[in-house]
């Protein structure tokens, strides 16, 4: 049984492929299309899933998508209804700008767009399903290590609601509690965002960042923001809102105004009443989530803790709610945003409809394509780039030892990973002993505000030895704190405020990455690595042609990208690497010939996208 999950017409459009209940690829569209967010249908999804693959429309048994779409027809028409006049400006696509008014009606243009793709008629598709989208985000949980557990959603909205716990038994889901789709966390994170001068529904995670640079001022102010309610729940006042008459065209009201000052412009300079602001936000949503969170626990009796919906990308609040909540266990997938409502959608439909048990854990990221030695070697040589090809002791060696020597690494492998996060398959990696090299990567390479910080890779086994942490995270999903004995070896991984975005590496799951973290410990005595995402202003790199296009015009040093190796000074200067010690790691010098192809022979014949396997 394989069930195809997709969705288009909002934000994070993509697919997924699930057979038997187990997941066998994730896609989002803008990893192709190359815009961040796209609404678009994902038509190159389904080449790279099926063409690329061998697949056929046949191959597919159901359709499912992460929207219920008479659900939510029926709340749009409520919302519009409900502050008449006012309300009908939510109709306008500039109310909305992350998604578009067709989504009420999915199902046709999934069905029309499929249907194009494959030539066929609309009647010949499979059944297709909508699933309620905190649904598809509950559905994370048949892939967590959890056989029971609380589900927590919160996001923007729903088809019917703004956040909803669920009770996850075996392979059944049930929903226990939800509350109004305006009463939402993550709006009003979205829209404090947007004041505070950056882009909403996408640059929230600034905000997190830019929060520990502020101080309590409006503190006590935001409480009456995000009010608490009976039973540990919370409360949006709507006297500091509008965005239930206008959406994103007037968010708030001049109370908010007034509380906060006036809307910074995009790119003016950051005052002390902004980072002040992103402090209140901060800290109220995480005292107001740790207190839903216990006032579940109390209800429900759960010890494991599932957190999904764009909320849960928020790892400072989750790092306190593993810490402070009272739970064992804590789980956030990967693709807790709507990155991952295609594959929730087709989880559901596999488990709590079909009823098929559960069989696999999610222990990795890596969902995306692969590209095969011949495609990499063939963009090099296109690109006129003289690379080594080296054997995996070798290519780790010489990669932790430039990162040593204070080079800063892209670092390309195998299957990209699903979700908003770089985790070791498409990474540009750095030494974290220097606070200089954070600056560098900010200004020179991701050209990004400074007060930005870098998620710390380390070994799963030595995580505990670094950080305040007592389970593993291989997600990026909790920000812990560094231990205070070991913030001066890590500085260029520690935010101001004492924490670190912490991804957690094991051997089993990603072996390269994992040996590499092992040999930079062993030339420096610090097994850590600081990680950002391989990209520059641009979606995360997917294709090898991209990587290479990042590279040239970045000030990365050194090319990793498979087992071929790439120096910039070589790329510069067309010469053979000077390096004493490459007989030591028994490295084979390729030259390239006129036009810069390796002398290795290749089989050109072969596809670019290799069949999709756990790696």
């Amino acid at each position: 049984m394989r069930v195809l999950g997709i969705v288009s017409e909002t934000h994070d459009s993509g697919l997924a492929l699930v057979k038997d209940g187990v997941p066998e690829l994730v896609l989002e569209e803008e990893r192709f299309n190359r815009i961040k967010r796209t609404k678009s249908f994902p038509s190159l999804s389904l080449s790279a899933a099926f063409d690329e693959r061998g697949l056929k429309l046949a191959d597919v048994d159901a359709i499912a998508l992460p929207w219920n779409t008479r659900r939510l027809r029926q709340t749009v028409a409520w919302s519009l209804l409900r502050r008449i006049p006012a309300s009908l400006n939510l109709l306008h696509a500039r109310a909305h700008p992350p998604q578009r008014n067709q989504i009420v009606f999915l199902e046709r243009y999934i069905a029309r767009g499929l249907a194009q793709h494959f030539k066929v008629s609309q009647s010949s598709l499979p059944s297709i399903f909508g699933v309620g989208h905190h649904d598809a985000h509950a559905a994370a949980f048949f892939v967590s290590p959890f056989d029971d557990a609380l589900v927590l959603v919160m996001d923007g909205y729903g088809d019917d609601a703004a956040s909803s716990a669920y009770l996850g038994r075996g392979n059944r889901l049930e929903r226990v509690w939800k509350t109004g789709v305006f009463n939402s966390l993550g709006l009003v994170y979205t829209f404090v965002t947007e004041h505070l001068g950056f882009e909403g529904f996408g640059d929230e995670g600034k905000v997190m960042a830019l929060a520990a640079y502020g101080g309590e001022r409006f503190v006590s102010v935001f409480r009456d923001v995000l009010r608490e309610a009976p039973d540990g729940a919370y409360q949006v006042n709507m006297d500091y809102f509008s965005y239930d008459r206008y959406g994103q065209i007037e968010p708030v009201t001049a109370k908010f105004i007034a509380a906060f000052g006036a809307r910074r412009e995009m790119g003016a300079p950051l005052e002390d009443r902004h980072r002040d602001l992103a402090f209140a936000l901060q800290a109220v949503v995480e005292e107001r989530i740790l207190a839903l969170v216990r006032g579940l626990l109390v209800r429900f009796g759960a010890r494991n803790l599932v957190l999904t919906g764009g909320v849960a990308l928020n790892c400072v609040a989750n790092g306190r709610v593993l810490a402070e909540a009272g739970i064992e266990r804590l789980w956030v997938p990967p693709v807790a945003s709507d990155t991952g409502a295609p594959l929730g959608a087709a989880l559901w439909h596999s488990h709590q409809t079909l009823g098929l048990p559960r069989t696999t854990v999610m222990t990795h990221a890596y969902y995306g394509s692969a590209y095969v030695d011949d495609a990499i070697e063939r963009a090099l040589s296109t690109a006129n780039l003289a690379f080594d090809v080296m054997p995996d002791a070798a290519l780790v060696g010489r990669a932790a030892r430039d990162l040593a020597d204070g080079r800063v690494v892209g670092w390309f492998q195998g299957r990209f990973e699903i979700g908003p996060r770089a985790l070791g398959h498409r990474s540009i990696l750095a030494d974290p002993r220097s606070i200089d090299i954070r600056e560098r990567i900010n200004r020179l390479i991701k050209k990004r505000e400074t007060f930005r910080p870098f998620a710390p890779a380390i070994p799963e086994e030595r995580a505990a030895e670094f950080f305040e942490i007592s389970q593993p995270d291989p997600f990026m999903t909790l920000a812990p704190r560094v231990r205070p004995d070991k913030r001066h070896l890590i500085a260029a991984a520690v935010h101001v405020d004492g924490t670190g975005r912490i991804q957690t590496v094991s051997a089993r799951d990603n072996p390269r990455y994992h040996a590499l973290l092992t040999a930079f410990g062993r030339l420096t005595g610090v097994p850590v690595l600081i990680n950002t995402s391989f990209n520059e202003q641009e979606p995360i790199v997917a294709k090898p042609e991209e990587a290479i296009a990042c590279f040239l015009r970045t000030e990365m040093d050194v090319l990793v990208i498979g087992n071929c190796y790439v120096s910039r000074h070589e790329r510069q200067s067309g010469a053979p690497l000077a390096d004493p010690a490459a007989d030591a790691y028994n490295v084979h010098q390729l030259k390239p010939r006129s036009g810069g192809q390796s002398t290795r022979s290749s089989a050109l014949d072969r596809k670019d996208v290799r069949p999709l396997k756990d790696e």
